[in-house]
Protein backbone atom coordinates (compact mmCIF):
# COMPACT_ATOMS: atom_id res chain seq x y z
CA UNK A 1 0.00 0.00 0.00
CA UNK A 2 1.41 3.47 -1.31
CA UNK A 3 -0.17 5.57 1.14
CA UNK A 4 1.35 4.80 4.86
CA UNK A 5 2.48 7.98 6.54
CA UNK A 6 -1.73 8.82 7.10
CA UNK A 7 -5.07 7.26 6.41
CA UNK A 8 -7.53 8.69 3.74
CA UNK A 9 -10.77 7.26 2.84
CA UNK A 10 -14.54 7.61 2.53
CA UNK A 11 -17.74 7.41 4.19
CA UNK A 12 -18.13 3.82 2.70
CA UNK A 13 -16.96 1.33 0.51
CA UNK A 14 -19.97 -0.26 -1.63
CA UNK A 15 -21.61 2.57 -4.11
CA UNK A 16 -23.33 0.88 -6.72
CA UNK A 17 -23.21 4.15 -8.54
CA UNK A 18 -19.09 4.03 -8.46
CA UNK A 19 -19.27 1.17 -10.72
CA UNK A 20 -17.53 2.39 -14.10
CA UNK A 21 -16.54 5.21 -12.37
CA UNK A 22 -14.23 4.56 -9.67
CA UNK A 23 -14.87 0.89 -9.46
CA UNK A 24 -14.47 -1.52 -12.90
CA UNK A 25 -16.79 -1.74 -15.31
CA UNK A 26 -17.80 -5.04 -14.29
CA UNK A 27 -17.30 -4.73 -10.92
CA UNK A 28 -20.09 -6.89 -8.57
CA UNK A 29 -20.66 -5.94 -4.75
CA UNK A 30 -18.23 -8.74 -3.39
CA UNK A 31 -15.72 -7.18 -5.27
CA UNK A 32 -16.40 -3.71 -4.04
CA UNK A 33 -14.59 -3.85 -0.62
CA UNK A 34 -11.17 -5.40 -2.26
CA UNK A 35 -11.04 -2.65 -5.11
CA UNK A 36 -11.44 0.07 -2.51
CA UNK A 37 -8.81 -0.97 -0.65
CA UNK A 38 -6.47 -1.37 -3.52
CA UNK A 39 -6.74 2.41 -3.02
CA UNK A 40 -7.85 4.16 0.06
CA UNK A 41 -5.90 2.50 3.55
CA UNK A 42 -9.31 3.48 5.72
CA UNK A 43 -12.84 3.63 5.80
CA UNK A 44 -15.82 4.86 7.79
CA UNK A 45 -17.67 1.88 9.23
CA UNK A 46 -20.76 3.79 9.83
CA UNK A 47 -23.08 0.48 9.08
CA UNK A 48 -22.10 -0.51 12.29
CA UNK A 49 -23.84 2.09 14.18
CA UNK A 50 -27.03 0.84 12.67
CA UNK A 51 -26.50 -3.01 12.73
CA UNK A 52 -23.96 -5.10 14.21
CA UNK A 53 -22.09 -7.76 11.94
CA UNK A 54 -21.65 -11.10 12.47
CA UNK A 55 -18.63 -12.56 13.00
CA UNK A 56 -18.22 -14.43 10.02
CA UNK A 57 -18.87 -11.15 8.00
CA UNK A 58 -16.34 -9.48 10.02
CA UNK A 59 -13.88 -12.10 8.87
CA UNK A 60 -14.52 -11.70 5.10
CA UNK A 61 -13.99 -7.85 5.23
CA UNK A 62 -11.06 -8.41 7.04
CA UNK A 63 -9.94 -11.03 4.01
CA UNK A 64 -10.30 -8.84 1.33
CA UNK A 65 -8.37 -5.70 2.48
CA UNK A 66 -4.65 -5.35 2.76
CA UNK A 67 -2.17 -4.69 5.15
CA UNK A 68 -2.42 -1.22 6.30
CA UNK A 69 -5.86 -0.84 5.68
CA UNK A 70 -7.95 -0.19 8.36
CA UNK A 71 -11.92 -0.11 9.50
CA UNK A 72 -13.20 2.72 11.94
CA UNK A 73 -16.56 1.41 13.30
CA UNK A 74 -18.87 3.18 14.94
CA UNK A 75 -20.34 1.89 17.96
CA UNK A 76 -24.48 1.20 17.46
CA UNK A 77 -26.81 3.94 17.74
CA UNK A 78 -28.32 1.74 20.69
CA UNK A 79 -25.69 2.24 22.83
CA UNK A 80 -24.86 6.20 22.01
CA UNK A 81 -28.42 7.54 20.80
CA UNK A 82 -31.16 5.14 22.47
CA UNK A 83 -29.04 4.40 26.02
CA UNK A 84 -27.54 7.76 25.78
CA UNK A 85 -24.04 5.84 27.29
CA UNK A 86 -26.16 4.58 30.21
CA UNK A 87 -25.22 0.87 31.58
CA UNK A 88 -23.79 0.06 28.33
CA UNK A 89 -20.20 -0.63 29.74
CA UNK A 90 -20.80 -4.17 29.16
CA UNK A 91 -22.55 -4.19 25.40
CA UNK A 92 -19.50 -1.73 24.59
CA UNK A 93 -17.01 -4.02 25.37
CA UNK A 94 -19.08 -6.87 23.47
CA UNK A 95 -19.52 -4.90 20.73
CA UNK A 96 -15.50 -4.46 20.32
CA UNK A 97 -14.60 -7.65 21.22
CA UNK A 98 -16.39 -9.09 17.85
CA UNK A 99 -13.72 -7.36 16.06
CA UNK A 100 -10.67 -8.77 17.54
CA UNK A 101 -10.31 -11.07 14.64
CA UNK A 102 -9.04 -8.53 12.47
CA UNK A 103 -7.66 -6.07 15.06
CA UNK A 104 -4.88 -5.37 12.73
CA UNK A 105 -7.31 -3.44 10.31
CA UNK A 106 -8.90 -1.96 13.29
CA UNK A 107 -8.47 1.98 13.28
CA UNK A 108 -9.88 4.22 15.65
CA UNK A 109 -13.56 3.02 16.95
CA UNK A 110 -15.89 6.33 16.13
CA UNK A 111 -18.28 6.92 19.33
CA UNK A 112 -20.48 9.26 17.97
CA UNK A 113 -22.96 10.98 20.49
CA UNK A 114 -26.09 12.81 19.64
CA UNK A 115 -26.37 16.17 19.36
CA UNK A 116 -28.81 16.37 22.62
CA UNK A 117 -25.73 14.83 24.70
CA UNK A 118 -24.36 17.83 26.55
CA UNK A 119 -22.35 18.34 29.67
CA UNK A 120 -25.23 17.45 32.01
CA UNK A 121 -24.17 13.25 31.14
CA UNK A 122 -20.73 13.96 31.28
CA UNK A 123 -20.62 11.34 33.87
CA UNK A 124 -21.48 8.54 31.90
CA UNK A 125 -19.35 9.52 29.01
CA UNK A 126 -16.34 9.63 31.66
CA UNK A 127 -17.18 6.08 33.23
CA UNK A 128 -17.72 4.31 29.50
CA UNK A 129 -14.13 6.22 27.98
CA UNK A 130 -12.16 5.41 31.71
CA UNK A 131 -13.48 2.19 30.80
CA UNK A 132 -12.53 0.97 27.44
CA UNK A 133 -10.25 -1.34 26.86
CA UNK A 134 -6.79 0.49 26.41
CA UNK A 135 -5.27 -1.97 23.46
CA UNK A 136 -7.86 -0.90 20.89
CA UNK A 137 -7.89 3.32 20.23
CA UNK A 138 -11.16 5.22 19.95
CA UNK A 139 -12.11 8.84 18.30
CA UNK A 140 -14.76 10.74 20.19
CA UNK A 141 -18.03 13.03 17.66
CA UNK A 142 -19.28 15.16 20.60
CA UNK A 143 -22.45 17.55 19.10
CA UNK A 144 -24.34 19.43 21.78
CA UNK A 145 -22.73 23.48 22.28
CA UNK A 146 -21.76 22.45 25.86
CA UNK A 147 -18.45 20.96 24.26
CA UNK A 148 -17.83 24.23 22.63
CA UNK A 149 -18.10 26.53 24.85
CA UNK A 150 -14.32 27.42 25.28
CA UNK A 151 -14.79 26.87 28.45
CA UNK A 152 -15.04 24.72 32.11
CA UNK A 153 -16.96 22.22 29.74
CA UNK A 154 -15.17 22.49 26.41
CA UNK A 155 -11.48 22.37 28.71
CA UNK A 156 -13.53 19.25 30.95
CA UNK A 157 -13.78 17.18 27.87
CA UNK A 158 -10.80 17.74 26.63
CA UNK A 159 -8.66 17.12 29.93
CA UNK A 160 -10.10 13.90 29.59
CA UNK A 161 -9.45 12.88 26.32
CA UNK A 162 -6.10 14.08 26.38
CA UNK A 163 -5.52 12.01 29.80
CA UNK A 164 -6.78 8.59 27.46
CA UNK A 165 -5.43 9.27 24.17
CA UNK A 166 -8.97 9.62 22.62
CA UNK A 167 -9.17 11.90 19.23
CA UNK A 168 -11.89 14.33 19.60
CA UNK A 169 -13.75 13.24 15.88
CA UNK A 170 -13.24 17.05 13.60
CA UNK A 171 -16.66 17.33 11.70
CA UNK A 172 -15.71 20.37 9.20
CA UNK A 173 -19.10 21.20 7.24
CA UNK A 174 -18.00 24.91 7.01
CA UNK A 175 -18.13 24.31 3.10
CA UNK A 176 -21.26 22.58 2.98
CA UNK A 177 -23.40 24.95 5.24
CA UNK A 178 -22.04 28.25 2.98
CA UNK A 179 -23.23 26.26 -0.34
CA UNK A 180 -25.97 28.29 -1.98
CA UNK A 181 -27.44 25.36 -4.71
CA UNK A 182 -30.23 24.26 -6.17
CA UNK A 183 -28.61 20.71 -5.84
CA UNK A 184 -30.94 18.14 -4.42
CA UNK A 185 -27.85 15.94 -2.81
CA UNK A 186 -26.46 19.16 -1.14
CA UNK A 187 -29.57 20.82 0.02
CA UNK A 188 -29.86 17.08 1.53
CA UNK A 189 -26.98 17.29 3.09
CA UNK A 190 -27.40 20.78 4.83
CA UNK A 191 -30.88 19.41 6.35
CA UNK A 192 -29.01 16.26 7.57
CA UNK A 193 -25.58 17.37 8.89
CA UNK A 194 -24.81 19.56 12.19
CA UNK A 195 -23.25 22.35 12.28
CA UNK A 196 -19.95 22.06 14.37
CA UNK A 197 -17.51 24.65 15.02
CA UNK A 198 -14.08 23.46 13.73
CA UNK A 199 -11.09 22.97 16.41
CA UNK A 200 -7.54 22.16 14.87
CA UNK A 201 -5.96 21.28 18.29
CA UNK A 202 -5.98 17.27 18.45
CA UNK A 203 -6.21 15.07 21.85
CA UNK A 204 -4.52 12.00 20.72
CA UNK A 205 -2.32 10.41 18.52
CA UNK A 206 -4.58 9.86 15.67
CA UNK A 207 -6.34 13.40 14.44
CA UNK A 208 -9.73 12.16 13.39
CA UNK A 209 -11.07 14.77 10.26
CA UNK A 210 -14.62 14.20 8.59
CA UNK A 211 -14.94 16.74 5.72
CA UNK A 212 -18.06 17.50 3.68
CA UNK A 213 -18.19 19.88 1.71
CA UNK A 214 -19.66 20.29 -1.98
CA UNK A 215 -19.46 17.83 -5.08
CA UNK A 216 -16.69 19.74 -7.10
CA UNK A 217 -13.20 19.89 -6.47
CA UNK A 218 -13.28 23.83 -7.25
CA UNK A 219 -15.27 24.49 -4.39
CA UNK A 220 -14.04 22.89 -2.04
CA UNK A 221 -10.27 23.77 -2.80
CA UNK A 222 -9.38 26.60 0.04
CA UNK A 223 -10.97 24.14 2.76
CA UNK A 224 -9.05 21.01 1.08
CA UNK A 225 -5.70 22.86 0.95
CA UNK A 226 -5.69 24.21 4.59
CA UNK A 227 -6.64 20.85 5.71
CA UNK A 228 -3.49 19.42 3.66
CA UNK A 229 -1.30 21.92 5.83
CA UNK A 230 -2.88 21.02 8.88
CA UNK A 231 -2.36 17.43 8.22
CA UNK A 232 1.29 18.08 7.10
CA UNK A 233 1.89 19.57 10.36
CA UNK A 234 0.55 16.39 12.29
CA UNK A 235 2.14 14.29 10.40
CA UNK A 236 5.48 16.41 11.05
CA UNK A 237 4.91 16.24 14.77
CA UNK A 238 5.06 12.38 14.72
CA UNK A 239 0.95 11.84 14.57
CA UNK A 240 -1.11 9.93 12.42
CA UNK A 241 -4.19 11.26 11.31
CA UNK A 242 -7.27 9.81 9.70
CA UNK A 243 -8.80 12.08 6.89
CA UNK A 244 -12.34 10.85 5.26
CA UNK A 245 -13.37 12.88 2.59
CA UNK A 246 -17.44 13.22 2.78
CA UNK A 247 -19.52 14.83 -0.61
CA UNK A 248 -23.12 15.20 -0.75
CA UNK A 249 -23.29 12.89 -3.48
CA UNK A 250 -20.94 10.36 -2.73
CA UNK A 251 -20.36 9.58 -5.81
CA UNK A 252 -18.25 12.52 -6.11
CA UNK A 253 -16.01 11.78 -2.63
CA UNK A 254 -13.02 9.00 -4.44
CA UNK A 255 -12.12 12.84 -7.09
CA UNK A 256 -11.89 15.12 -3.59
CA UNK A 257 -10.19 12.69 -1.69
CA UNK A 258 -7.21 12.81 -4.41
CA UNK A 259 -7.27 16.21 -4.44
CA UNK A 260 -7.02 16.07 -1.06
CA UNK A 261 -3.76 13.93 -1.08
CA UNK A 262 -2.17 15.91 -3.91
CA UNK A 263 -2.12 18.85 -2.20
CA UNK A 264 -0.71 16.83 1.02
CA UNK A 265 1.61 15.01 -1.13
CA UNK A 266 3.29 18.40 -2.25
CA UNK A 267 3.84 19.67 1.27
CA UNK A 268 5.62 16.32 2.74
CA UNK A 269 6.34 14.51 -0.63
CA UNK A 270 4.08 11.06 -0.55
CA UNK A 271 3.73 9.04 -3.37
CA UNK A 272 1.09 9.33 -5.64
CA UNK A 273 -2.20 7.62 -4.36
CA UNK A 274 -3.37 4.75 -6.50
CA UNK A 275 -4.84 4.91 -9.33
CA UNK A 276 -8.44 3.49 -9.11
CA UNK A 277 -9.31 0.24 -10.84
CA UNK A 278 -11.52 1.90 -13.54
CA UNK A 279 -8.37 3.14 -14.47
CA UNK A 280 -6.30 0.53 -14.05
CA UNK A 281 -8.80 -1.64 -16.30
CA UNK A 282 -8.42 1.11 -18.60
CA UNK A 283 -4.59 0.25 -19.10
CA UNK A 284 -4.81 -2.93 -19.49
CA UNK A 285 -7.62 -2.57 -22.37
CA UNK A 286 -5.01 -0.41 -24.12
CA UNK A 287 -2.78 -2.65 -24.11
CA UNK A 288 -4.67 -4.86 -27.13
Amino acid sequence: MSIIKYHIGTTQWGLKEWVGNFFTDNAKPGQFLRQYSSVFNTVEGNTTFYRVPDIETIKRWGDAVPDGFKFCFKLPQSITHYKRLKDVNDETLKFIELFDTIRDHLGPFHIQLSSQFSYNEFSKLEKLLNDLPREYAYALEVRHPDFYDKGKKESHLLHLLRNLNIDRVVFDTRRLHSLKSDDPTVKQAQQKKPQIPVRFDPTGSRPFVRFVGANDVLNNEAYLKEWAIITADWIREGLHPYIFIHAPNTLHAPKLARYFHNELSDLIGLKPMPEWPAERQDEQLGLF
